[in-house]
């Protein structure tokens, strides 16, 4: 299946700049390909944001792209190394992209943050000031070019 590579970049940014968290707007994005209910989306990709639970790890749009590869080829079959060893390497490959592109995979970088000692569960409000001062939603759109580009070469084969 073919997609367009700016919508769904655009999708990413809104489903962010509506309050959800880097992994769910990535998801969002894409739940239409894999034939999945956009809440079902929302919710499998909650504990991801703010780089896993706001612990600053790997970033969310990123941990999005691995839910999508999961939902593209992960393995469900019992024993099935060949298939677990297949979305490793769609996993790898989406990771060094993003890299390349971003820097880095890790949220505290991205940000330019030390990682949260302690860490707090408050999510910051979306407030302008934010928007200014985070990189999130063209990190969110740089994830969903990443995948859509993907895609699109899947269906180029």
């Amino acid at each position: 299946m073919k997609v367009n590579v700016e919508e769904r970049m655009e999708r990413g940014r809104e489903w962010f700049k509506k309050g959800y968290n880097c992994s769910q707007a990535v998801v969002a994005a894409f739940a239409d390909v894999y034939g999945l209910d956009p809440c079902l989306g929302l919710r499998m990709a909650a504990s991801f944001g703010g780089g896993m639970g706001r612990m600053r790890l790997t970033c969310g749009a990123v941990s999005g792209m691995f839910i999508l590869a999961g939902l593209e080829n992960g393995s469900v079959t019992e024993g099935d190394n060949e298939g677990k060893a297949r979305n490793y390497e769609l996993v790898q490959q989406l990771a060094h992209q993003f890299e390349k592109e971003a820097g880095s995979i890790v949220c505290s970088e991205l940000l330019g943050l030390k990682p949260m000692t302690p860490i707090t569960t408050k999510p910051e409000e979306r407030t302008p000031e934010y928007y200014k001062k985070r990189p999130c939603v063209e990190t969110v759109a740089l994830a969903c070019r990443i995948y859509a580009e993907h895609l699109n070469s899947l269906a180029a084969e």
